[in-house]
């Protein structure tokens, strides 16, 4: 691809609009997808949220102030929209986030779209126990592979804050697998 001001200037472009906005769904949709899923859990949670997510994107371009990359503009949007749709499932059926995590957790092994093996299972058991924020920054930063800048970016909290959560995280996190080892070997 071209320069990303080249690409915005592409998507601005009423001429150049809709080449460009398929590209960057080809560029974006697995990325912001595994983003998504990861915050609402479920397949078809994630599919509506991401087509909420590139609508909100298409109808914003004309407003987007390039202030940060246009994959960070577009992680805090797919954010914001997962946040939102938890909110509204949440006042809808008046459960929390933390028992869809359970939930999820309990029937992980039998989804057809998980291939991991017992050590992941550990992980996804450890990071469902975790505060929904510590999760958040956990999985943007290891399995997004977010910048600590563009999870500030995303969620709004000071970089040195994120930086200070990830690597508590990260501790608990192998405290943790720690502990399901010896529980497991007793």
């Amino acid at each position: 691809m071209k320069s990303e001001a080249e690409f915005i200037s592409r998507l601005l472009n009423a001429n150049q609009k809709e080449e460009a906005f398929k590209k960057l769904l080809e560029l974006y949709q697995k990325r912001l997808y595994w983003h998504i899923r990861k915050l609402v859990i479920t397949h078809e949670n994630a599919n509506d949220v991401l087509q909420n997510t590139f609508l909100r994107v298409y109808k914003s371009l004309p407003n987007f102030q390039q202030k940060s990359s246009l994959s960070t503009w577009m992680f805090r949007i797919a954010y914001n929209e997962s946040l939102r749709f938890l909110e509204q499932e949440k006042k809808k059926h008046h459960y929390l986030v933390d028992d869809i995590q359970k939930k999820y957790l309990d029937n992980l092994v039998s989804d057809s779209y998980f291939e991991g093996d017992e050590i992941q299972l550990k992980l996804h058991r450890i990071l469902a126990e975790l505060p929904e924020k510590d999760r958040q920054i956990f999985q943007m930063k290891y399995y997004d592979d977010l910048k600590f800048r563009e999870i500030s970016a995303i969620t709004g909290i000071h970089e040195g804050t994120i930086k200070t959560y990830y690597y508590k995280i990260v501790n608990s996190i192998e405290k943790g697998m720690l502990n399901i080892e010896l529980l497991v070997k007793n």
